[in-house]
């Protein structure tokens, strides 16, 4: 079976307002070739730390970009700490962020490519838009673009 394969940028980011507080995971995915957004959403994670919110926001990126049948994602996000972490240059030693990197990892060896890449916080300005979204409206705001 041939088929085009699908290479997509995936920018995630998650914050919480209070640390721990209301938080918010924004993913956006976009074909790598022309920046076509195939799926953006804001998830409300209710109280939350920042960490778990950026794990949430790769984790629902990851599953999209599953969903969207992708072949290679390379992710972007301004969270130094997960970059590192999935990137093996960090142990991950809270028991909390354990079993979502776990997951994110799990994941991430689901495509034939996965990059993670730390990126300036204005990289990310799309899906951090869709993290205020979320806490703002206290709900999950998604758009399946076709």
């Amino acid at each position: 079976m041939s088929g085009k394969s699908l290479c997509v940028r995936l920018c995630v980011d998650g914050g919480a307002r209070g640390n721990p507080g209301p938080a918010g995971a924004g993913v956006v995915v976009a074909a790598e070739d022309d920046g076509t957004v195939l799926y953006e959403a804001g998830l409300f994670l209710g109280k939350a730390t920042n960490n778990v919110a950026e794990y949430s926001a790769l984790i629902a990126g990851l599953e999209a970009a599953g969903r969207l049948k992708a072949d290679e994602v390379h992710v972007n996000s301004d969270s130094q700490l997960m970059i590192r972490q999935m990137n093996g240059q960090y142990r991950v030693k809270s028991q909390t962020l354990k079993p979502l990197h776990a997951k994110a990892d799990r994941l991430a060896g689901e495509f034939a490519e996965c990059t993670f890449t730390h990126v300036p916080r204005d990289e990310v300005a799309h899906a951090d838009r869709l993290v205020n979204l979320a806490i703002d409206q206290r709900k999950d705001v998604e758009d399946a673009a076709d």
